[in-house]
């Protein structure tokens, strides 16, 4: 599609110049013109890429588009709400200062919109957009103090149990196949699957005995559908991607027995399919007990800045959203903090100079990292796991710099190994106490009972995660780490404002540029309000 033309100058008869009186100074959508809208103008140059200069029929304007965007998430509208809108509402026209005769789109033109950001690699674009905007107005500075917190995102989808799952993919490939080998001769057993998968549901009412039983008849269909797909002279059929995932489904659930049928696997690895309609969905759970959450779906990293002043009572928060960073859902947050630093550095920030986190984010590398970069890592180290109530690796006072450890009965050790990882090159460090145990007074507290020794492993960089498991304890600390608090109030912004718990579209990308035009809203309407 081509580019239409574009002027920057309004005219007498556009909706800013006729509806002008209807929005005093102060109000959200006149301010969205003055503040917002030049932003996206300026963004036309990157918008541009999505488009062929001068090919194809004319498109609708991008920087219309992108608006529009903007201003579903930030009045949680949805597609076909926001065209009708556009068609009635005053101030979104004088928002994004939109003619008079100008014509309408349909709302299928913003899921193509979105899919072109997506392919272009375009989607940050309007998180980045407002983010430079809030730089240059002086609201944001490009090194601050920061928090940092995850949450987690429900997939567009629904549960499934492991059986439904298989059934489903089933169905999916058979109905595809159906249109991509209707000129090849069907196999003796394509009658019965299309009656059992494609024309019949599952009874979930049904005895565990019986679902076990069809659990295992799928797998054996399967393997069996695949099979045939294998021996076929043009691999032509099994090259969409409902065949390729029944092929990653079944592996997931089901392995062949050597002796004997195929057999369900017990459990599923990390990471499989628990839906066929977002294979990237994925299933997770955080806490335990009764406070654990389960959910199918992304998790999503979000930081923003710490003001250091004091608010007067009703001030707007001067605090901003620095990055929405997108993970699978079994992703961990130790693994989130780079995603979110090199997201940031390529939107023109640097690494802040205070970062408050939760005990996720914490790790004797981070902590290691942090110091020699010059910043502050803030948040409590979590606590070494311990034995059968012996004594643990934070009982133990260990100096790696100086090879020495003292246990607690105040012996030192009499050896200290350092050990290397040939794969990952990393570096720890054994320290075993072998002739002062025999006798020690502690020893039923510290040994176990198959044990002649005590022997104490811990990383290169163990002296800063012992030094922050001290520090910690101090009521200094904990007054310092209240900065943090604040990041859960903002995900129930994001959450209840903006609708981040849940997924609109499907796949990573998706979702992605999703949470994307949601930080952007966020960051949008706290402008406004300023």
């Amino acid at each position: 599609m081509s580019l239409p033309s574009f002027s920057t100058q309004s005219e007498l008869f556009s909706t800013a110049a006729l509806s002008a009186q209807l929005f005093p100074e102060t109000d959200r959508y006149r301010l969205f013109a003055r503040l917002i809208y030049p932003r996206l103008v300026a963004a036309r140059a990157q918008l541009e890429n999505c488009y062929c200069p001068d090919n194809g029929r004319l498109a609708i304007e991008p920087v219309l588009m992108l608006g529009t965007s903007l201003l579903q998430f930030l009045e949680g509208t949805p597609d076909r709400a926001a065209v009708d809108m556009l068609r009635y509402h005053a101030g979104w026209n004088f928002a994004l200062n939109r003619q008079l005769g100008d014509e309408l789109f349909h709302p299928t033109s913003l899921v193509n919109f979105r899919q072109r950001l997506i392919d272009e690699g375009l989607d940050p674009l309007g998180f980045q957009t407002i983010l430079d905007g809030l730089v240059e107005a002086g609201l944001i500075a490009r090194q601050s103090r920061q928090r940092l917190d995850s949450t987690q995102i429900f997939g567009r989808i629904s549960r499934m149990s492991r059986l439904e799952c298989v059934r489903e993919t089933l169905r999916l490939a058979l109905q595809e196949l159906a249109t991509t080998t209707a000129g090849l001769a069907r196999p003796e057993f394509w009658p019965t699957l299309w009656e059992r998968y494609v024309e019949n549901q599952l009874d979930y009412r049904a005895e565990a005995s019986v679902l076990e039983q069809k659990m295992t008849q799928a797998g054996m269909d399967a393997a069996q559908l695949l099979q045939w797909l294998g021996q076929l002279s043009d691999p032509a059929p099994g090259q969409g991607e409902p065949v390729k995932l029944l092929q990653q489904v079944w592996n997931e659930n089901f392995e062949l027995d050597p002796s004997g049928p195929i057999q369900q696997r017990p459990a599923q690895p990390s990471g499989a399919v628990h839906n066929p309609h977002d294979p990237e969905a994925q299933w997770a759970a955080k806490g335990q007990g009764k406070h654990k959450k389960e959910h199918v779906g992304y998790k999503v990293q979000v930081a923003e800045t710490v003001h250091e002043g004091r608010l007067e009572k009703g001030e707007p928060t001067p605090n901003f959203i620095t990055a929405m960073a997108t993970q699978p859902a079994t992703a961990s947050d130790d693994a989130g903090l780079p995603l979110v630093e090199q997201e940031q550095a390529a939107m023109g920030l640097e690494k802040p100079t205070e970062l408050y986190v939760d005990g996720a984010y914490i790790s004797a590398e981070r902590l290691a990292q942090a110091q020699a970069e010059g910043r502050a890592l803030i948040g409590p180290a979590q606590a070494s796991p311990k034995k059968e109530g012996r004594f643990s690796v934070e009982d133990f006072q260990i100096s790696v710099e100086a090879r020495r450890a003292l246990c607690p009965a105040g012996q030192e050790n009499t050896q200290c190994s350092r050990l290397e990882e040939q794969e990952t090159s990393k570096v720890s460090y054994r320290f075993e106490w072998s002739t002062h145990c025999h006798d020690c007074p502690l020893r039923g507290q510290c040994l176990g009972k198959e044990q002649r020794h005590r022997t104490v492993v811990v990383g290169e960089h163990h002296t800063h995660l012992q030094a922050r498991r001290v520090e910690q304890r101090t009521e200094e600390f904990k007054t310092k780490t209240h900065a943090r608090n604040a990041i859960e109030g903002t995900q129930s912004e994001l959450v209840r404002g903006h609708g981040l718990r849940r997924a609109r579209y499907r796949g990573l990308a998706k979702v992605r540029l999703q949470n994307y035009l949601i930080g952007a809203a966020c960051n949008v309407k706290r402008w406004l309000r300023r």
